[in-house]
């Protein structure tokens, strides 16, 4: 592209100077670079050498709209005492130069973000040694662990391997839930420190359209980071069509200096892999389905894990530079891993629990996450190529479905559950502590203040666990408050040992046949 004429002073990107003669112009906070149907900016406009003079105007406008350009002009030329071709002159230039000078700034960034950093042959060496490794998944969970992630063990090995998902052309989205301060942002930003910068997008607030303003090909394969889905709302409907449709579109009517309009057709294309936290899971039911959700632990034993680092890391006794070379290898691993396409010749054998609600998108998910698990042992799988269209690809073995399985259990408990996360949550503990305690019945107050929770919270818990009959009433008033009784203790239990045994099925029987497509 050309570069903008000498007479735009870019120097200060806040504060541009035009130079028309005779008028000098000064863009006050500059120019804004998203969305290039509009220009609003900020003029000073006065007489070339006459600052100080009090000849001088301040205007705030659209440099796109012809009825405000045409005010502005008539505005200068009587202000100013100048001619109004002049002025019109200097306006259209000035658009025409800022114009071009916000198109080599996006060019600009655009090239900054996409260098990648080159690895030595010593770095490419070593990331490939780790990803060789055998127990890959056990060494990956524990050194995760290591670069700062305090427990969760699951948790952030499953959230691992779906941001590490972010460059197939299905990847995986996952969005983490639990209590407000419990540590969902945490968790996020501390897996998502393992993958390169040039790879993701870290938001903190989005407004509806910003999406569609990205370069067409800008977001393709990146991992786009939501720190808090509630603050997000507008842009949940473009995230849900980039999820599903893997691009988005947009018209917009754009008008240029002569008062002309004219279409310009707006496309993002992806695929993206999208994460984010939320405390509100209901609000958010249409992305959830096309999500992995993660609930954040929340137990005692958790905290515990918790307090006990942030001791540590007060007495100094947390090795930063270790955690810090270990993040850098997670990411220099993320680097030389490649797109590859995956087969799984035991897909067609292999089946989720009847219990899970909404199983279609569900089975989908779960065979994605196994192509994720094969995706990330691609330095130990022998590559093929089809006989007939020559297409080069990896197969999934039954290690892989083994492993899937482990991190998959949870997820496929929770997307079989009639409550949700938070409720249950509540009722697992509230079942302990009264085993504990070898209760056979309870009231609001006492539970409340044994698991500390507030009232509004227990009141919502409580209504879903009778709505379900899984708590009832024994004896009591409204006046003097009702004593409830647990229906049943093991319902988690057994939907947990179901689930498992058509996991394990599914292996026994392909471990025994060795059936392969």
């Amino acid at each position: 592209m050309h570069a903008p004429p000498r007479k735009l002073d870019t120097t200060n990107a806040e504060h541009i100077i035009y130079q028309h003669p005779p008028l000098d112009i000064a863009v006050l906070g500059g120019v804004r670079l998203e969305g290039l149907d509009r220009m609003r900016v900020t003029l000073k406009v006065q007489v070339e050498h006459a600052a100080g003079s009090g000849l001088s105007l301040r205007h705030n406008l659209d440099l796109y709209n012809d009825n405000q350009t045409e005010k502005l002009i008539r505005k200068v030329a009587e202000r100013l005492e100048i001619g109004t071709s002049v002025a019109a002159a200097a306006l259209t230039d000035l658009t025409d130069c800022l114009e071009q000078y916000r198109l080599d700034e996006l060019e600009r960034q655009q090239s900054k973000q996409d260098k990648r950093k080159m690895l030595s042959t010593e770095e490419i060496k070593e990331a490939q040694l780790y990803l060789s490794s055998p127990n890959l998944m056990e060494r990956t969970k524990e050194d995760i662990g290591k670069a700062g992630v305090i427990g969760e063990e699951t948790n952030r090995l499953l959230m691992y391997l779906i941001f590490t998902s972010r460059k197939r052309e299905n990847p995986l989205h996952v969005i983490s839930l639990g209590s407000s301060g419990i540590g969902k942002t945490h968790l996020q930003e501390k897996v998502s420190a393992l993958i390169p910068e040039e790879d993701k997008l870290e938001i903190t607030t989005l407004s509806g359209n910003a999406l569609y303003y990205f370069g067409q090909q800008e977001l393709r394969n990146k991992l786009i980071l939501i720190e808090d889905l509630d603050g997000a709302e507008e842009v949940l409907y473009p995230l849900r069509e980039i999820k599903s449709k893997k691009r988005i579109t947009k018209q917009v009517v754009i008008k240029n200096t002569k008062g002309e309009t004219r279409t310009v057709n707006l496309v993002v294309e992806g695929p993206v892999s999208v994460a984010g936290c939320t405390t509100k899971e209901s609000l958010y039911e249409d992305n959830a389905n096309r999500s992995f959700l993660i609930f954040i632990d929340e137990s005692e034993a958790q905290d515990e894990k918790i307090m006990e680092y942030q001791r540590a890391e007060s007495a100094g006794r947390i090795d930063k530079v270790a955690q810090q070379q270990l993040a850098e290898q997670f990411k220099n691993m993320q680097r030389i891993l490649r797109p590859v396409t995956i087969r799984n010749p035991y897909a067609e054998y292999l089946r989720i629990p009847s219990e899970v609600f909404k199983p279609r998108r569900t089975n989908a998910h779960y065979l994605a996450f196994i192509e994720a698990v094969t995706f990330y042992h691609q330095y130990q799988r022998e590559t093929e190529a089809d006989s007939q269209t020559g297409e080069v690809y990896i197969n999934t073995t039954l290690e892989d479905i083994e492993e899937a399985n482990k991190l998959m259990k949870e997820v496929l408990l929770r997307k079989s559950d009639d409550l949700n996360g938070a409720t249950r949550n509540y009722f697992e503990r509230l079942k302990e502590w009264m085993k504990s305690e070898d209760k056979n019945t309870f009231t609001n107050v006492s539970a409340r203040q044994a698991l500390r929770v507030n009232a509004s919270n227990q009141k919502r818990y409580m209504i879903a666990l009778q709505e379900w009959g899984l708590v009832r009433k024994t004896k009591g008033d409204k006046k003097n408050g009702f004593a409830y009784e647990v229906a049943t203790f093991e319902d988690q239990q057994e939907r947990n040992q179901r689930i498992t045994d058509v996991l394990e099925k599914n292996l026994t029987e392909l471990k025994k046949s060795k059936r392969i497509k």
